[in-house]
């Protein structure tokens, strides 16, 4: 038997520690503050028993300061498999944190408590991202009962504060010198598609701007006496539009091809139908083609911005609240074709290329010059009420990973 099929069989062997695994990760709530959490230490705390208990050995710990949650620190775990050369390195980088589980009443079952229907597991934090964390464990224990050494240094990198930006997690962890070297490639099992042959290999750079709009507020009675900033943000929101047309290039690596301009939030101005608002914000969501200069959509923003100010008498004030931007891994990268063969040969489907909106944690390893893959065969559940996970995606994602990790890069 070759080596390939001695890794599928451990993993399908695999079945009830994977259940067991997810059932202990999905019983602790890792939230983040902002989100009404204490963050991700007694996730950390889980897995890092687990790790030891299946024999792969003890985490190494990189913690990031944070004063909001208890000790004082968010945790981030390490778990590295010494490869015949410590030279390179193969990364798989999942993430601990979750999202909340919304509103309650659309669940079918408590979200921390992991329901086993079938093939399916159901809970908050089972596909997004306990697959992706539980199937890379699942393929390191599996080269370790099979005796295997990798060609290279394979580590386990498990981050907290995905969900929330990335300042405790892989954006402080990037800063560290010396932790990721300049032949590094890595995996980033947060995302992909049902048939499992979608591979990302690039990402739309992300501006998240918030506007505030300063008027003079005045009883509604008399609007002559007041500046209607609701008003005129209304205009400014009309306007922003332009910039669909102006950034109208396309590419056909991303889906939509174009750069894109959304107005989302907006936060609440007067509480009474007979006051007009003084002041008035919302937020833009932009998601621009790598191609495109970001520093220069902003500038235009701002001269849009400048006209409303002029036509209405009013302030606008032009607050960045997220903004990231990395290059693509190229399409011939050593990483995405072996990845190409491992999916072609586990799932039988040919691996595509492809780009996104952006948001995933693969892009600050881009940036620092890593090529990163973001791919999983995935239900595509995540965020939902009742969340599911399927057991034949995360054994046969581990089975990937096992060649990935068996790959001489």
């Amino acid at each position: 038997m070759d080596t390939r099929d001695t890794l599928r069989k451990l993993v399908e062997g695999k079945r009830d520690q994977v259940i067991a695994l997810q059932k202990d990760l999905t019983a602790v709530p890792a939230l983040a503050p902002q989100n009404g959490g204490t963050g991700e230490t007694e996730k950390a705390r889980v897995l890092a028993g687990w790790l030891t208990r299946l024999g792969l050995g003890t985490a190494e710990s990189l913690p990031v300061p944070d004063p909001r949650v208890p000790g004082g620190e968010r945790p981030n775990l390490l778990l590295t498999l010494p490869g015949r050369t410590s030279e390179r390195s193969f990364w798989i980088m999942s993430h601990m944190d979750i999202v909340p589980p919304g509103e309650l009443s659309l669940w079918e079952s408590d979200p921390y408590a992991l329901v086993v229907k079938g093939d399916r597991l159901i809970g908050r934090g089972v596909e997004d991202n306990q697959q992706g964390l539980v199937s890379s464990v699942i393929a390191a224990l599996c080269l370790k009962e099979a005796g295997l050494v990798p060609p290279r240094t394979v580590k386990l990198l498990f981050v907290a504060d995905e969900e929330t930006g990335s300042d405790f997690g892989i954006q402080a962890l990037v800063k560290r010198p010396g932790l990721f070297g300049p032949r590094d490639e890595a995996l980033v099992p947060d995302g992909g598609s049902e048939d499992g042959s979608q591979i990302e290999i690039a990402e739309k750079s992300l501006l998240w701007l918030r506007f505030r709009v300063r008027g003079r507020q005045c009883h509604a009675s008399t609007p002559q006496k007041g500046v209607n900033a609701f008003e005129a943000g209304s205009h400014l929101v009309v306007r922003l539009g332009v910039l669909a047309e102006r950034y109208g290039a396309e590419d056909h690596l991303f889906d939509p091809p174009t750069s894109t301009f959304t107005p989302t939030k907006k936060e609440a101005n007067v509480p009474n139908v007979n006051t007009l608002p003084g002041e008035d914000v919302f937020y833009l969501d932009s998601r621009i083609l790598p191609r495109e200069d970001v520093d220069e959509v902003i500038s235009q923003v701002r001269s849009i911005c400048d006209g409303v100010q002029r036509d209405f008498g009013v302030g606008v004030d032009i607050q960045t609240v997220q903004r990231a931007s990395s290059p693509p891994t190229p399409a011939d990268a050593p990483v995405v074709t072996a990845l190409k063969r491992a999916v072609k040969d586990v799932y039988g489907v040919e691996g595509k290329t492809v780009g996104i909106g952006g948001g995933t944690v693969g892009a600050f390893l881009r940036k620092i010059g890593i090529p990163t893959v973001v791919w999983g065969k995935i239900g595509e559940a995540a965020h939902q009420p009742n969340e599911f996970c399927l057991l034949p995606n995360l054994l046969g994602d581990a089975v990937v990973m096992s060649r990935l990790m068996m790959d001489e890069g």
